[in-house]
């Protein structure tokens, strides 16, 4: 059999350094957990943050249904859903894409596009708020807001950035408070309008940026009233917009960056 015959077909994609992998469900192996993890692997495979598998759906144009790097799976990322989003635009002139998810069907809008980016805005729903959290460490109690945008979220505010953030993000994350884990999110308010975050998500690790990580955060400062909507989510990866008006959305770009094939 030629290596052509035993290869799936990919289409890699980022949004502010969050990547993904696009690959059609119907190419899934049995073993999509073990396989996810192969293929995202950073020095023996592709590299990715996670897998949008995509499948028919019935009322959405495509279902997208992630599998994280270390091959569990996860409700919804919204940075996910906008590389799905502009995949689908590449061969349909689109105004819109409805995309089903594990949080619901979430409509990507588009607002924007240059050669392989396009910019969209998502309708994220309505979040839902824990009361405010106090989680104990190793390095003390670690106060934050929990925050739900299809997926649970820890979000912690800081005054600077932890030299050592990603292990004590890594404590927080395994704390036995979160019963189905926990993204982590550290927030440093800059302005009314302006906010740094890092992030620590679940399956993955540290990421470039998160969609719903920055909803998370975002909306976290606006109800805590340390900042005003809409407010711009600075991350190592990129920028993204988050207004919340009772529902929330989020805005930012997602590039296609190439296509090849994977040997199984």
């Amino acid at each position: 059999m030629s290596p052509a015959a035993m290869a799936l077909s990919f289409t890699k994609a980022s949004a502010c350094g969050n990547d993904f992998l696009l690959i059609d469900g119907a190419a899934a192996p049995p073993d999509i957990s073990q396989f996810t993890q192969r293929i995202c692997d950073r020095h023996h495979g592709v590299g990715a943050d996670g897998v949008e598998w995509l499948f028919p759906a019935h009322d959405a144009d495509v279902e997208a249904r992630l599998i994280n790097a270390d091959g569990s799976a996860a409700e919804i990322s919204g940075n996910g859903t906008r590389c799905v989003a502009a995949f689908l635009c590449t061969d349909h002139d689109r105004e819109s894409v409805a995309i089903r998810t594990g949080a619901g069907v979430k409509t990507c809008t588009l607002t924007g596009r240059s050669g392989h980016t396009y910019d969209f805005e998502i309708a994220m729903g309505v979040p839902e708020f824990i009361a405010e959290l106090v989680i104990p460490t190793s390095f003390g109690d670690v106060r934050g807001a929990g925050v739900s945008i299809g997926n649970p979220h820890f979000v912690a505010f800081v005054g600077e950035f932890w030299p050592d953030w990603q292990a004590r993000s890594a404590e927080i994350q395994r704390s036995s408070y979160f019963k189905h884990g926990v993204n982590v999110e550290l927030l440093v308010v800059q302005d009314r309008r302006n906010i740094k975050v890092c992030f620590f998500e679940r399956g993955v690790g540290e990421t470039q940026s998160s969609g719903t990580g920055s909803c998370a955060a975002a909306v976290a400062a606006i109800v805590n009233g340390y900042t005003d909507s809409p407010v711009r989510v600075h991350a190592p990866g990129g920028t993204q917009l988050v207004r919340f008006d009772k529902e929330v959305f989020l805005r930012g770009p997602a590039e296609l960056i190439c296509q090849g094939q994977f040997f199984v």
